[in-house]
């Protein structure tokens, strides 16, 4: 692996996809990004399908596990520790989903819910280390949408060692808070949007960055994906939203510096 494990400790580390039709979903981002996804033959690993720009690893996607699951992103966080990550995840009330387990021999993982009830994976890399690439159609933004931002920003600060940096967005309009290590943002999080619907838990939402996003986003929707959020720019740059023909939403974004 080009990067070290220890580059990704406390900082987003990977992203993948659990999805109802992984065929679909493959044949979606491939098209959409260029990805050139294989799927790991050994039967231990589920159809699990390594997407990648090059010879850089920048995405997975495979079949959901849970039938009852919805088709959704999954963000990781790098770690070190898991054990000691899980122990602290519960000391700052939090939920041990999937308490650390073997990922065959390419890591460990485990699974969290934060106090405002978003779901957050972790990753101890061993042959697997994350995140190949930063290049355009590869993980850009990660971004904590919840229902009561302020019981999950304690929760970050604590689980991860993280800072917080909060910007005005204007009148009636919360807060957007960056979550900072040595004074570097790595993710994003605010209040939910109350026009969500109701049953909408908080949930983490990811990003991938792209050269233009109008022409990523019409692109998208000619594949079959759905309009969440038209192109809107934004102080750092322009972002939109869409969920792919699966149901899985995720956003486009560029920025301007």
């Amino acid at each position: 692996m080009p990067q070290t494990i220890t580059s990704t400790v406390n900082r987003p580390s990977w992203v993948d996809l659990a999805s109802a039709d992984a065929a679909a979903s493959r044949e979606f981002y491939a098209k959409l990004f260029g990805w050139q996804v294989d799927v790991n033959p050994d039967p231990q690993y589920g159809g699990y399908g390594l997407a990648r720009l090059g010879r850089s690893d920048a995405a997975g996607i495979g079949p959901k596990m849970d039938p009852n699951a919805p088709t959704a992103w999954n963000l990781y966080i790098g770690s070190d520790d898991l054990e000691d990550l899980a122990g602290r995840v519960t000391a700052n009330g939090g939920t041990v989903v999937m308490p650390p387990f073997d990922v065959g021999d390419q890591g460990r993982m485990a699974v969290f819910q934060d106090p405002a009830g978003a779901f957050i994976s972790a990753w101890q890399g061993t042959r697997m280390g994350g995140f190949q690439t930063d290049a355009p159609n590869s993980f850009g933004w990660a971004e904590l949408n919840a229902r009561g931002v302020d019981r999950a920003l304690p929760f970050y600060r604590s689980v991860f060692g993280w800072s917080t940096k909060a910007s005005p967005m204007g009148e009636g309009q919360p807060d957007y808070n960056e979550f900072q290590i040595d004074g570097q943002s790595v993710a994003g999080a605010w209040e939910m949007n109350p026009q969500i619907p109701a049953e909408v838990p908080s949930y983490w939402q990811v990003y991938f960055a792209v050269d233009d996003v109008e022409a990523a986003y019409k692109k998208a929707l000619e594949l079959g994906a759905h309009e969440q959020v038209a192109p809107t720019e934004y102080p750092g740059g322009k972002f939109a939203i869409v969920s792919d023909p699966q149901g899985a939403s995720f956003g486009l974004i560029k920025a301007s510096r």
